[in-house]
């Protein structure tokens, strides 16, 4: 077994790593950019290797860097992670050239399925089931709208060496192909480093299945159920859960053997995902087409250790080392369900956009992931398990991907561990920036998702509007009114208490009037009993002025509540959704008729750039005419480009900005007359 290991990765996968091989004996070397200098993963390893600037083509993308810091370290073996060098078949083949140990597999199987156009050939060759397509050279733009014409839209233009959603678009017409495919191009030669593009035909109504694969050097490949992957956003997977409520038992073993064939026509060893497209117009799941291969550890792979109690880093590990698989393909079972949600810096309340910045508070409802050997372990405490990298007063950058943590919940039936989910993610304290807590938890309590009724097109098709917070019972906003009546009146007894001018014989206000979600309800306490506008409720709970989180419990229920002061009364976010709270004594509501409304400024003329990031392309200047829908610019943040369109119809005013400006957020690039 190695004795020491470097991982040449950043952030929650790099944490995910050192804990295994702190387990194993096994000490470890982190390598770092200037961006990541105090992060958690660098304190962590036992050694640190500084290797170059924020961003990752500077530092984490040099294969040179990384060898030199194993030279430097000692260190007998490099786990890559996932993402930037994990799928570099140049990597693998340098270290190989260097006596180094790469965990992970073969380079011959890298270079033969991790090019998804080589894939798609060998897969073909190999008697799979792949999505018609083309999988040659595509000269240009015009190429590619003539290829899509033959294949019939809708298609989807793909980056060859892409991954983690980018460098994908969507086609429905000529001008999508047009628009997207130079975008895709750009973001498969930033992220990537490699401009290839295939397109192939969009299965209608997907669902997106993967196999996780696992083998050693002596011939033993196995597969460890399914993943299903189908909620996405822009081709990035945000909910996976293990197993899927699509799959029967008849079609897992139908995939998996299908899957283990494929890696055993390239020779493969260590983990490894298929991933699937399905028809979900197929009621019998037999159609299922081969996507790619993706041939290193998944940012979901935590499904999978919790319902089959195996630990895959370890595995990786010691199948790098030589060691042979100790179980088999009959000792592979499912145990419970469980569900990953990947919690994102990005605002869902503003249509998604990228937030980078500072942690101003980061407290995760348990702690970080601790694997003590047991599949429990890797369940987490109580079945809850955050994969995390972050800390309170860090940075989120904008050179990197936006993901703050991974929630993963586990309990002996899918509902339970949905329920999980909601629980944990009101106990989620993020502040500073924006996140997509409220957003996971709207889906997890959505009927769709409970029903099990699942396709890639689920967000799109529920949220078509965007987002605006989850739907909220009348019996859940009675039981906010009753809080907020609880902290009002907390609120008023410190007042009273610290102004000694009041006396102690002044008692707060036990009658209120709270407006809540522009409903009106009349909250009166007494003792532990509440009365919300007749209606009695049984509260128990403690609060401290300052509180950030109060835990309640409402006629025998648990209720976690995040609670931010507002001068009037409480901003409340539980159950995925934002509620603000006006209280004020029910004998002063009624003057509140007589105050003047205040009215928001119109900024409609102006194009303001909605997140840091870099004005990539500007396609407008001073005098031009533009419609509604019209693309203006173009804003790049966390290797992701972003498309800024006109909200009406106008005569451009002013330019503000240039192509290639690095923009704050609420920048104007540009004034409409």
């Amino acid at each position: 077994m190695f004795k020491k290991i470097l991982i040449a990765n950043r952030g929650e996968i790099a944490c995910r790593v050192i804990k295994t091989a702190r387990r194993m004996g096994i000490a470890t070397v982190a390598v770092y950019s200037d961006a990541d200098a105090r992060a958690p993963f660098v304190r962590m390893a036992d050694e640190a290797v500084h290797i170059g600037p924020s961003p990752a083509a500077q530092s984490y993308l040099i294969a040179d860097k990384i060898i030199a810091a194993c030279k430097a370290t000692g260190a007998e073996a490099v786990h890559p992670g996932y993402g930037f060098l994990s799928e570099r078949t140049s990597f693998a083949q340098a270290l190989a050239e260097a006596g180094i140990a790469f965990i992970g597999p073969p380079v011959g199987a890298i270079a033969a399925m991790g090019d998804k156009i080589e894939s798609k050939k060998l897969a073909k060759a190999a008697g799979v089931n792949v999505v018609p397509g083309f999988v040659g050279e595509i000269e240009d733009t015009d190429h590619a709208v003539r290829i899509a014409d033959e294949i019939g839209y809708p298609v989807m233009m793909k980056a060859s060496a892409g991954g983690g959603g980018k460098g994908m678009r969507l086609a429905h017409s000529e001008a999508d192909v047009r628009e997207g495919f130079p975008a895709v191009k750009r973001e498969g030669l930033n992220s990537f480093g490699d401009d290839r593009v295939f397109i192939e035909k969009f299965i209608l109504n997907p669902r997106h299945i993967e196999i996780q694969i696992l083998g050693d050097q002596h011939g033993t490949i196995l597969y460890l159920n399914e993943r299903e992957c189908s909620i996405q956003r822009r081709h990035q997977k945000v909910v996976e859960e293990a197993p899927s409520p699509f799959v029967t038992p008849d079609m897992r073993r139908a995939m998996g053997e299908q899957c283990v064939a494929l890696a055993r026509a390239v020779g493969y060893y260590s983990a490894g995902t298929v991933e699937l497209i399905v028809s979900g117009a197929d009621p019998t799941g037999q159609s299922f087409y081969f996507l790619e291969m993706n041939t290193r550890l998944q940012v979901e792979h935590p499904v999978t250790e919790a319902i089959t109690g195996i630990d895959l880093v370890e595995q990786m590990i010691r199948v790098a080392a030589g060691e042979k698989l100790a179980f088999t393909q009959d000792a592979i079972g499912i145990d419970g369900w469980a569900i990953e949600n990947r919690v994102y810096a990005e605002d869902p309340y503003r249509g998604f956009l990228p937030s980078t910045g500072r942690l101003v508070r980061y407290q995760p409802p348990v702690p970080g992931w601790e694997d003590d050997g047991s599949a429990n372990g890797r369940r987490g405490l109580d079945g809850v398990r955050i994969d995390d990298g972050v800390y309170e007063g860090g940075e989120v950058s904008m050179f990197y991907d936006p993901m703050i943590a991974k929630l993963v919940t586990w309990a002996p039936t899918r509902e339970a561990a949905a329920a999980k989910q909601v629980a944990a993610l009101d106990a989620f304290e993020i502040e500073g920036l924006g996140h997509n807590i409220d957003f996971v938890s709207a889906i997890m309590q959505h009927p769709r998702f409970l029903s099990g009724a699942l396709t890639t097109g689920f967000i799109a098709e529920e949220y078509p509007q965007g987002f605006h917070g989850a739907p909220a019972s009348e019996a859940l906003l009675r039981n906010l009114a009753a809080i907020a009546g609880f902290l009002a009146t907390a609120r008023a007894d410190r007042a009273r208490r610290v102004d000694g001018q009041l006396g102690d014989r002044l008692e707060p206000p036990a009658d209120w009037a709270v407006r809540l979600d522009m409903q009106g309800y009349e909250v009166s306490l007494e003792a532990d009993l509440v009365t919300v506008d007749g209606v009695e409720i049984a509260l128990d709970m403690e609060y401290t002025p300052g509180d950030r989180l109060v835990h309640a419990e409402v006629d025998g229920e648990a209720l976690t509540v995040k609670v931010e002061a507002l001068r009037s009364g409480f901003r409340l976010t539980t159950r995925g959704c934002i509620h603000r709270a006006d209280v004020l004594p029910l004998r002063v509501a009624p003057l509140t008729a007589h105050m003047i409304e205040k009215v928001a400024p119109d900024l409609s003329k102006f194009l303001i750039c909605p997140m840091p990031g870099l004005l990539v392309a500007l396609h407008v200047e001073e005098g031009a005419q533009v419609e509604a829908g019209q693309p203006l610019a173009v804003v790049e943040a966390m290797k992701m480009e972003n498309i800024l369109r006109a909200e009406k119809a106008g005569t451009v005013k002013r330019v503000n900005a240039r192509a290639g400006e690095s923009l704050a957020v609420d920048a104007i690039i540009l004034e409409m007359e």
